[in-house]
């Protein structure tokens, strides 16, 4: 297994710190409102990635929080009139609904800010008392000169990036590279500290969250590529100042998302819902869609790429359906699968998740499928072996399928559709047609 390492910006062989067991966090959504197709990307990304780990033999001890703690929270719930926990509690339910259409595996752990407050807190006073903290006025700073490297994770210069934060300093921190790790406010959801009450800066619940979770040091840490500075880097700071750790061996980021060629973004007024797509198109297309380009790259969203999509779906799922409608009115069960195709599948997705190469292994499976289905003198066994690698590709990209299987009835009802058309008989043969198809045979 290979990984493109952020960090490093290599593609590394992948070593668990556990034999067989693989440590994974990825940041959610803060939940002020319905979450957007580009938050939909790295929990497909990532339910995939987990999905090969499994498939290759590992333990996936995979978890991603929930921030139910911020200033947009706050403002959302005022206006809607609700506490924030109303509103947080309910856009949980929308996104959970939405992981589930997505067909993704349930995960380890989900903790929420709130329900980590006091491990928060304690974590801000350790950082504090070893001198990489500060406290101003009820507000805590992290010394970000407190780590030697600090600015190695998104590869940028240190005076660079102090040249850009210039432009936002606050006259409090020591250092316009320093962020907030408490913040004293008297406005919407807080909690007391010996510094102030107030809440939480959000660089500092991910840490702990996956201290308490998960241990002091993970396998991967993952989330979209804009996470990567300042989020991810001031994560891995603290880890640092803290545990003498990376906080995560290896870090991965999934590209964004544009729409029509654009970059999706509130200000063009351009943000697609993730509910109102699955709402308008089949939730298998879009996660799909959302492989079809490799993770690492930009992918655009259109009328047409979702159509395409469609497109190229179908006819696996088509072809699937057929091979499996010859086999169980054979009676053959699906019990194995043929390893070339396979083998060269997992190959590509070993290599950093080449899903746009695996989906090359899957068209050239559906075209072996479909010829050997068209034989005359079918080789059922050799059908079997490529249905049961179809099935398995399609697991790790957590794409769900149709099952065929027949009862007696069935049998007979498909027999009785056949002898009609053979003998030309249009109106019943539709009649036991459109039985089959309520049935998901045809």
């Amino acid at each position: 297994m290979k990984i493109y390492n952020t960090k490093t910006l290599k593609v590394e062989e992948f070593v668990p710190i556990k034999e067989g067991e693989v440590k994974m966090y990825v940041c959610g959504p803060t939940v002020y409102s319905d979450i957007h197709i580009g938050n939909t990307r790295p929990m497909i990304v990532f339910d995939t990635l987990r999905r090969l780990f499994e498939e290759i033999g590992y333990d996936v001890k995979y978890a991603s929080n929930y921030t139910d703690v911020d200033d947009k929270i706050i403002k959302a719930s005022k206006e809607k009139g609700i506490s924030e926990l109303e509103l947080t509690d309910e856009m949980i339910k929308r996104v959970e609904a939405i992981r589930h259409l997505l067909n993704m595996e349930d995960l380890y752990k989900t903790p929420r800010v709130t329900e980590t407050m006091d491990d928060i807190i304690a974590f801000i006073d350790e950082l504090v008392m070893n001198g990489s903290a500060y406290v101003v006025d009820g507000d805590v700073f992290f010394r970000t000169n407190s780590v030697d490297d600090y600015g190695s994770l998104s590869n940028q210069v240190l005076d660079d990036l102090k040249a850009g934060a210039r432009i936002e300093e606050n006259a409090k921190k020591e250092s316009p590279l320093d962020f907030v790790l408490w913040k004293k406010t008297e406005e919407g959801i807080k909690w007391p500290s010996r510094y102030s009450v107030g809440r939480p800066g959000w660089h500092t619940e991910c840490v702990v969250m996956i201290h308490k979770e998960l241990g002091d040091v993970i396998d991967i840490h993952g989330g979209g590529k804009d996470l990567r500075f300042p989020h991810h880097e001031n994560e891995r700071a603290q880890a640092k100042a803290l545990y003498k750790t990376g906080l995560a061996n290896y870090w991965m980021h999934n590209g964004m998302i544009d729409i029509e060629g654009v970059k999706m973004s509130k200000s063009l007024g351009n943000i697609m819902k993730a509910k109102d797509i699955l709402e308008e198109y089949d939730p298998m297309v879009i996660r799909w869609l959302m492989q079809s380009v490799h993770y690492r790259q930009d992918l655009n969203i259109s009328i047409d790429v979702i159509k395409n999509s469609e497109v190229e779906l179908n006819k696996v799922l088509n072809a699937l359906k057929q091979a499996q409608l010859t086999l169980a009115l054979s009676d053959i069960v699906i019990n194995d699968h043929e390893k070339e195709h396979y083998d060269r599948f997992i190959e590509e997705m070993e290599d950093d998740m080449n899903t746009p190469n695996a989906y090359s292994v899957i068209f050239e499976t559906v075209k072996a499928i479909n010829q050997e289905v068209r034989n005359k003198e079918k080789d059922l066994v050799k059908i079997a072996g490529l249905i049961g690698s179809l099935m398995r590709m399609l697991d790790v990209l957590g794409i769900k399928y149709h099952r065929i299987e027949l009862s007696k009835e069935d049998k007979e009802l498909y027999a009785l559709w056949q002898k009609a058309k053979a003998d030309k008989d249009f109106t019943t043969a539709d009649k036991y047609r459109d039985i089959l198809k309520e049935r998901g045979i045809l």
